[in-house]
């Protein structure tokens, strides 16, 4: 996380069987410089005990509103007042709705009501509970007042059953905290189109080509630029990624359908981060019928013709002043290919990758990579792939602002 340095996080837990996952939300704040106070609904510390709590935030949780060990008189007023972002996860459905109507007759709730600070509430609750009308009533109410939802995911939920109600992943509450907190906006007020994901290039109707690209760089990098202010369009191959929040994404599938919409937000793009893995070859012919293997044989023979450069499509159509970033994967010396990359294709700044080895890049949550660009080689140590993504979004809010 990039903003909570030095800030003061009320963590608000609720009696969801998905407390579990706040331990470690309350771990990663403490690690990265907030200081967390934990307050729970009784209901909650049925499922996770305040002790797992206050041994990572270093402070008592409260649960009491009457026997709270903040030394001050009216404490819960006063940590509303202190807090500089008050978190709700999860959020149940009955705590939305008290939340919704006002009510102040526990600490969550009061807490809430007392503070001016930027409030977050991200839901998770089984399928039915959360289409309900009321409820949904109840977070439209929230959010007209303010509040920031983050929406519940589709997933296996604790009845068994499959759908949305799921609570959302950390990263993106995370990343709701450092908007509300308010994290560096290098790139407010610029247009950043990011692509990710590998593309598909069809042999019949159930067959295709594509690559082991998992697009995980290519939604930390949006993740990233939303973080730093712009206005993030992201194109995407099919992965089995959830979008990031605030970010517009379109989903395509070959190369040339991402061409197409690449080109249909040039006109307004700033930066261009081509993170995506194109496929580099599609069959000369796609057959609207299943080939069967008793037509085709003992072999199968596809005859491949090169898809289009979209670099090279979209340096011929940018604006002067566009960036665009090429990613280079590479099993030898990927840096020299990088360098290779920077001068034919005429790019500002090439991501360079070693696939080799058992590096285990795709599919990962670190990358090994080094920034390529006029200015030289920055090489960076094996690093998460949403901390690589950080340093690509402030080294080109640094360009820009030049």
């Amino acid at each position: 996380m990039t903003g909570v340095a030095g800030r003061f996080v009320v963590l608000a837990v609720t009696g969801s069987i998905a407390v579990y996952k706040m331990v470690e939300l309350a771990r990663h704040l403490v690690q990265s410089g907030a200081t967390v106070q934990v307050v729970m609904t009784k209901s909650a510390a049925e499922f996770v005990t305040p002790l797992t709590f206050q041994a990572l935030t270093h402070r008592p949780v409260e649960i009491e509103m009457f026997s709270m060990q903040d030394e001050r008189a009216a404490g819960h007023v006063a940590m509303g007042r202190q807090a500089d972002v008050v978190v709700v996860a999860p959020a149940t459905a009955h705590v939305l709705a008290r939340l919704a109507h006002g009510f102040s007759d526990d600490l969550v709730a009061t807490t809430v009501l007392a503070t001016s600070a930027p409030v977050i509430v991200a839901p998770a609750m089984e399928t039915h509970m959360w289409q309900n009308a009321a409820t949904q009533a109840n977070v439209a109410a929230l959010r007209a007042r303010g509040v920031r939802v983050v929406d519940p995911e589709t997933g296996p939920l604790a009845s068994g059953d499959i759908g949305p109600g799921r609570l959302a992943s950390l990263e993106r509450i995370e990343a709701a905290i450092d908007e509300a907190i308010g994290v560096p906006q290098g790139l407010a007020g610029r247009s950043v189109v990011v692509t990710a994901g590998p593309t598909v290039e069809a042999i019949d109707p159930v067959r295709f080509i594509s690559n082991r690209s998992s697009g995980k760089m290519g939604y930390a990098i949006a993740a990233a630029a939303r973080d730093a202010g712009a206005e993030v369009t992201l194109i995407s191959g099919p992965t089995a990624l959830v979008p990031p929040a605030g970010v517009r994404t379109f989903p395509v599938e070959s190369a040339d359908d991402m061409k197409d919409a690449i080109l249909a937000h040039l006109p307004r793009a700033d930066v261009v981060i081509m993170a995506a893995a194109v496929a580099d070859y599609r069959p000369v012919e796609r057959v609207t019928t299943k080939l069967k293997k008793k037509d085709l044989g003992n072999e199968m023979i596809v005859r491949m013709t090169e898809n289009p450069d979209l670099l090279k499509a979209i340096v011929a159509a940018r604006r002067a002043s566009t960036v665009v970033v090429g990613f280079k994967a590479e099993t030898g010396d990927a840096t020299a290919e990088a360098g290779r990359m920077l001068r034919e294709k005429k790019l500002d700044l090439v991501v360079a990758n070693d696939v080799a080895g058992d590096r285990e890049v795709f599919g990962s949550d670190e990358d090994e990579v080094a920034f390529v660009s006029a200015d030289g080689v920055e090489r960076l140590p094996r690093l998460k792939k949403t901390e690589v993504a950080r340093r690509l979004i402030e080294k080109l809010s640094e360009r820009l602002a030049r």
